[in-house]
């Protein structure tokens, strides 16, 4: 039955081997799970936001609606923006699912804006910086130098709770593992996305699951009644799960038909000549991402 959620571990695992690699990615996994309840009440909290969406970078390629993963924008550290200012974040991952949606409204993956509106309605206190989270394949790497220096400019910042919204298959590990930082930390955490098994896999304090294609965590496009609807209920997962591990599926559906899900990462659907041109354009990232990483190095 294909209204189920998309079995993410499964299909990108097949959809790597359809493509000729070996070794597929293994996700981390974790049996304990760290948990801080919310320390007081909601509208005394400084609440922030960890984003994997990245600042536009001019002069260096397509970024944004419509554009391939662009390893030549993808931030190896983390960064850091002033919540007072409006800033220019895109999206540039692989395996966005860019057939069934676009990344054109940012209030589905960034929704700082929508923050600062119940900010203003004392529903909480807004931290003076958001976060962002490179997507990062070591989760060596995240753990031992991301995480850690996310989580000390969060405790610089007095932050009590934050809400997490990562957007491809390896950003939803990247954030669950920094939700595991910050609430080691003393930090309650929301992670509020769309791969469900990736998360749950992973093994996090808080998740808000929305049915919906990847890239689209804090609701449907355009869709301002959802948006705030899909905030509303990460907040009251902050204030209301008493155990870790609790998940909480949003109502909202993308749409009346879940055919859309039949198409993310499946082998049975690719054509020959889809699976070659996704292997040409793989390479051609891992390719990318790796002479950066050697120029960063010398």
């Amino acid at each position: 039955m294909h209204d189920a959620p998309i079995a993410y571990l499964e299909r990108t695992r097949d959809w790597y081997l359809a493509l000729g690699y070996g070794n597929p990615y293994r996700y981390a996994h974790f049996d304990e799970v760290p948990f801080q309840p919310l320390k007081k009440a909601l509208a005394d909290c400084v609440v922030t936001l960890v984003t994997t969406a990245a600042p536009y970078q001019p002069g260096k390629g397509p970024q944004g609606p419509g554009a391939p993963m662009n390893a030549a924008v993808k931030f190896y550290v983390p960064y850091t923006g002033d919540t007072a200012r409006d800033h220019d974040l895109r999206i540039a991952h692989v395996a966005i699912d860019r057939r069934h949606t676009s990344m054109e409204d940012s209030q589905c993956w960034f929704p700082l804006p929508l923050m600062r509106t119940l900010a203003g309605e004392g529903r909480m206190r807004l931290a003076p910086r958001f976060h962002g989270a490179p997507t990062n394949r070591s989760q060596r790497h995240t753990m031992e130098a991301d995480v850690p220096l996310i989580v000390q400019r969060c405790l610089d910042d007095g932050v009590d709770a934050a809400l997490l919204v990562p957007n491809c298959p390896v950003c939803h590990q990247t954030l669950a593992l920094v939700a595991r930082g910050l609430e080691a930390a003393g930090i309650a955490t929301v992670v509020m996305g769309c791969a469900r098994d990736i998360v749950e896999h992973v093994g996090v304090p808080r998740f808000l699951f929305s049915d919906f294609p990847l890239g689209n965590g804090a609701g449907r496009p355009h869709d301002p009644a959802s948006q705030r609807q899909t905030l509303e209920l990460a907040l009251q997962l902050l204030q209301s799960a008493t155990a870790p591990r609790t998940t909480v599926q949003s109502p909202i559906r993308w749409s009346e038909s879940s055919d859309w899900k039949l198409d993310y990462c499946n082998i049975e659907r690719a054509s020959p000549e889809e699976i070659a041109r996704a292997r040409a354009e793989f390479d051609a990232v891992k390719a990318q991402a790796k002479q950066i990483k050697s120029a960063e190095l010398s």
